[in-house]
């Protein structure tokens, strides 16, 4: 069981936790939970740590950045206990949970979960921080913001789990967000490559990186609310959306949609450079340094040369990287050839996800096509295998996304 910031905020969400954690245990269940820190705490953790030194140390800022996690750990062991149930914290250097040395972006590499399956089989209920581990040379690492959905799924493969459920403060994984259409409906079940899509593509329910582990070791993972009163049914009853694999999907009788959801995502910058040189490795001298540096580019486009040999390149990459970006590419201006660096942050990327497409032509002209009779102008346009994703006018993107809800016949009945 795994239970998100706003979960955790203080002291009476706490006990709601504690009594959902102890309901699970009563059930007849061994349980392993996985708490963040109380929402807000690591961003004023962070703050700290820029005053400190505007250069910190990526170990020293894990340390730091850690201690959100040790607090809710330590709090929900205590509360526990006073409703009468065993339970302890581990932190991760005691499980131990392994990771390698890149502070503040850290990969789980093993977790040795003997002590901790001992303690569960006793009939303790085990409380881990996440989001933090210990490297190869016993310094505090974090996993990246977001990490605790992380941390979650690797515990639930280390014990093995036959369930990793997610508390959130959302209810469940929506065909997109019913913040901007009402109509929404909540997913019973979604694939793991249907919610990686989506994950990476603006849908803020679950981290990426959680996903595909969870993909790579066959974790069932549960999307569901931790705001429930004491008469809401128990978990195992399923509420949620339930994410797994393609072949649990067509075992179930659930009638299979053409398209699963549809994300949203403001956080992309576009950038074009005009007038680069149309030759071998011209290409390859913008985006080598922006990999060096883990810029993640997604959408790229190059256009038709025109007879001077020169052409322009267009790409988005995130929002946060931005000002790096352009910094990047400035300092290697001569060395690139090109001619003027135009960037835009208004902008976002506006994606149609679903397994169904591999089967089903006309997905993308539907998108385009409800688009244009709105008079929605694309800007960039990139693919996989089950999905489409635009880039749009970011004053566009509530529009977009109603517009396309319906068109794919995602509204729900009233």
């Amino acid at each position: 069981m795994k239970f998100g910031g706003t979960s955790m905020a203080g002291t009476e969400r706490i006990r709601r936790v504690a009594g959902i954690v102890k309901r699970q245990q009563e059930a007849g269940h061994e349980v392993a939970v996985v708490v963040s820190a109380m929402a807000g705490e690591t961003d004023r953790l962070v703050n700290f740590c820029r005053e400190a030194n505007a250069l910190y140390d990526p170990a020293e800022y894990d340390v730091v950045v850690a201690s959100g996690e040790q607090v809710t750990a330590g709090l929900l062991a205590l509360t526990l206990q006073a409703m009468g149930c065993k339970a302890r914290s581990w932190l991760g250097w005691q499980v131990p949970i392994k990771t390698d040395a890149a502070h503040a972006k850290a990969r789980i590499e093993d977790i040795d979960a003997d002590s901790v399956l001992a303690s569960m089989a006793s009939g303790e209920i085990a409380v881990f921080p996440g989001f933090q581990g210990v490297s190869g040379d016993n310094r505090v690492t974090t996993l990246g913001r977001g990490g605790s959905d992380t941390s979650a799924v690797a515990v639930a493969a280390a014990v093995k789990a036959d369930r990793c459920d997610i508390y959130t403060d959302v209810d469940g994984v929506y065909t997109t967000d019913p913040r901007i259409v009402a109509k929404a409906q909540k997913l019973p079940l979604v694939t793991y490559e249907e919610m990686l899509e989506l994950a990476s593509v603006g849908s803020k329910v679950l981290q990426t990186r959680s996903v595909s582990l969870a993909m790579k070791e066959g974790v069932r993972v549960q999307v569901l609310s931790s705001f429930v009163d004491e008469t809401a049914p128990s978990a195992d009853d399923l509420p949620g959306t339930m994410i797994v694999s393609d072949e649990e999907l067509e075992e179930s009788d659930m009638e299979r949609q053409l398209i699963t959801g549809i994300a949203a995502d403001k956080n992309e910058a576009k950038v074009t450079l005009t007038r680069v040189p149309d030759r071998p490795g011209a290409v390859a001298s913008i985006f080598t340094p922006l990999a060096e540096a883990n810029i993640n580019v997604d959408m790229i486009i190059q256009n038709v040369a025109k007879d001077k040999g020169e052409t322009d390149v267009t790409f988005t990459a995130p929002m946060a990287d931005l000002a790096r970006t352009i910094a990047m590419l400035e300092e290697r201006k001569e060395q690139i050839g090109y001619y003027r660096l135009i960037s835009n942050d208004k902008v976002a990327k506006i994606s149609v996800v679903g397994v169904g497409m591999r089967s089903h032509a006309g997905v993308a002209s539907t998108m385009f096509k409800t688009l244009a009779d709105r008079g929605i102008n694309i800007q960039a346009i990139s693919t996989s295998e089950i999905k489409v994703s635009v880039l749009i006018d970011a004053d566009e993107t509530e529009l977009a996304v109603r517009v396309l809800h319906t068109a794919y016949g995602l509204d729900a009945k009233a």
